[in-house]
C-alpha cells in the first residue's frame, strides 16, 4: 500500500460512515465546503494552495487488492463491505478558489458535490492535503512581504515533519514567492530551481579553509558560493578573496552570529577586493520576522535561507480549517453547535476592490445570489474528471499579484488594526434562519 495514495489513508471513522450511508441507501448528492473558521491572531490572511495534489488524490482514488483484503481481514465492518469500495469512484463536481489565492475566514477553499459516500470519504485527505500547503504558503507569503527584491530558498526538508511534508513545504513556499529550495526531489517532481553549497563538514575535512574553497570552486566554478563562518567569519571572507584569484566566486555564505554586523564586515571584505558583485547569502535560524529586522537596518544580504520555522510553521502550525456538510438530498444544512456554527447551503464569495485595485471587501452568499464584484469559487472539477489542472507558475505568479493587492494594513508582520470585512449577504443570513426554524420544528 502506498501510504501517499492510498484511501486508507483516512480516518475510520470515515470508512465507518460510509458503510453505513451504503447499507441505508443515503446516496443522494451531499455538498461539502472546506473552509477555516477564524485566522491565527498573527495572520491578517491565508493562501489557498494544494489543490493540485488534492485533484489528483480524488481523481486517482482507488482502493486495490491490499486496502480491500485488509477491509475484510479486519473484521471492522460487514460483510460486502469491500466489495462495494472496489466500485467506488468519485463521480463529483469540484468547485476551488484558484490556487495563490488569498482568503478570509468562513470563505469556502473548496466545495465538492457528489454522492454522500463518495464527498464523505474525501473529508480527511482533502484536510490533510490543502492544510498544511495552506498553513506554509501563508507563513511564506509573509517572507516575501517582509523581504521585497531578496532571494528567497527553502531549506526545511531536513526539518519537515517526514519525507511528503519536506516535498511539499518546497512546492507551498515556490507557490508563496520563494525563489526555490534545497530539496533536490522538488526540481524533477514540480520543476522548482534548487539551491545549495556546501557544509561545514567540507571545510572542516579540509586541512585549510583556502584549500576547502579552492577545491569546492574547482569542482562548481559557475556555482561557487563559499560557506565562510565554520571558525572566523571575517577572517573567512578574507581567505575566501585569497582563494578567489584563481576562480570567479559567486558569493559567501553566513550562517551564525550577528548577521547584521557581520554582513556589512564581510560586504566590506569583498568590496575592498573589488568583488562588488559577489553575493551574501544568509541562514541560521531565520524567520520571517529576523529577516524583516535585517532588511529593515539595511543589512548587505543578499538572500536568505529560510527552514525550520518555515515548513513547521513554527509560530502557528495548523489552522482551523474544517470540512463541513452544508447540504444533502437537496435541502441545506447547518451545523449550530456553540462556536462552531456554520452557515448553509452552496456558497459563492464576491471580492470587491478600490479605486486603485486593492482588495476592499469580501461578500459570502449563496450561490444563484448574484453580486457585483470579482466571483472567486471556479469549477475545477466535473463528473470526476478535472477541467484544469492547477500550474505551479501560474498559481505562484497569482499569489504575488494577491500579495500586491492586499490593503497596506494587511502587509505587515503584526496583526492589522482591524480584520478585513467579509460580509454575510442577507440571502444567506435569510437561510440560516430557514434552516434554523426547520431544525428547531
Amino acid at each position: 500500500m502506498n501510504p501517499i495514495s492510498s484511501p486508507l489513508v483516512t480516518d475510520l471513522y470515515e470508512l465507518t460512515m460510509v458503510q453505513a450511508y451504503l447499507e441505508l441507501g443515503m446516496t443522494d448528492t451531499a455538498v461539502f465546503e472546506l473552509f477555516v473558521r477564524k485566522l491565527p491572531p498573527q495572520r491578517s490572511f491565508l493562501i489557498a494552495a494544494g489543490l493540485r495534489q488534492a485533484l489528483d488524490f480524488i481523481q486517482d482514488m482507488r482502493f486495490g487488492d491490499e486496502e480491500l483484503e485488509w477491509i475484510e481481514r479486519s473484521k471492522l465492518f460487514r460483510p460486502g463491505f469491500a466489495a462495494q469500495l472496489a466500485r467506488l469512484r468519485f463521480t463529483g463536481d469540484i468547485h476551488a478558489l484558484p490556487e495563490g489565492t488569498a482568503f478570509f475566514p468562513n470563505e469556502p477553499l473548496l466545495r465538492v458535490t457528489a454522492p454522500m459516500p463518495e464527498a464523505q470519504l474525501l473529508e480527511t485527505r482533502l484536510l490533510n492535503l490543502v492544510h498544511f500547503q495552506t498553513v506554509v504558503a501563508s507563513k511564506a507569503a509573509r517572507s516575501r512581504l517582509a523581504a521585497p527584491g531578496k532571494g528567497l530558498i527553502d531549506f526545511g526538508l531536513r526539518r519537515a515533519h517526514g519525507a511528503e511534508a519536506g516535498v511539499l513545504a518546497a512546492r507551498a513556499s515556490y507557490l508563496a514567492g520563494f525563489d526555490g529550495t534545497s530539496t533536490v526531489i522538488a526540481a524533477p517532481m514540480f520543476g522548482i530551481p534548487v539551491f545549495g553549497t556546501m557544509a561545514h563538514s567540507f571545510v572542516q575535512a579540509h586541512e585549510s579553509e583556502r584549500a576547502a574553497f579552492e577545491h569546492f570552486a574547482s569542482v562548481f566554478p559557475e556555482n561557487a558560493v563559499l560557506l565562510i563562518d565554520t571558525y572566523d567569519t571575517v577572517e573567512g571572507a578574507r581567505k575566501a578573496v585569497d582563494a578567489a584569484q584563481s576562480f570567479t566566486m559567486k558569493g559567501v555564505r553566513l550562517d551564525s552570529g550577528d548577521l547584521d554586523t557581520l554582513s556589512r564586515q564581510v560586504r566590506k571584505v569583498l568590496d575592498e577586493a573589488g568583488m562588488k558583485n559577489a553575493i551574501i547569502f544568509a541562514s541560521g535560524n531565520l524567520d520571517e520576522y529576523r529577516v524583516a529586522e535585517l532588511v529593515g537596518a539595511g543589512a548587505p544580504i543578499d538572500s536568505f535561507g529560510i527552514g525550520t520555522s518555515l515548513v513547521t510553521s513554527a509560530d502557528y502550525p495548523y489552522l482551523d480549517a474544517v470540512y463541513k456538510l452544508q447540504e444533502y438530498a437537496g435541502r441545506p444544512r447547518r451545523k449550530r453547535s456553540t462556536g462552531k456554527a456554520t452557515w448553509p447551503g452552496r456558497k459563492q464569495v464576491y471580492r470587491h476592490y478600490d479605486a486603485d485595485g486593492r482588495f476592499l471587501r469580501d461578500v459570502v452568499t449563496v450561490e444563484g445570489d448574484p453580486q457585483p464584484g470579482e466571483r472567486l469559487l471556479q469549477p475545477v472539477m466535473q463528473g470526476g474528471r478535472p477541467l484544469a489542472a492547477p500550474r505551479l507558475e501560474s498559481s505562484r505568479q497569482r499569489v504575488l499579484d494577491q500579495l500586491a493587492r492586499l490593503p497596506a494594513a494587511l502587509c505587515g508582520l503584526q496583526p492589522a488594526p482591524a480584520a478585513y470585512p467579509v460580509e454575510i449577504a442577507p440571502a444567506l443570513q435569510a437561510l440560516a434562519a430557514e434552516v434554523d426554524r426547520a431544525t428547531r420544528g
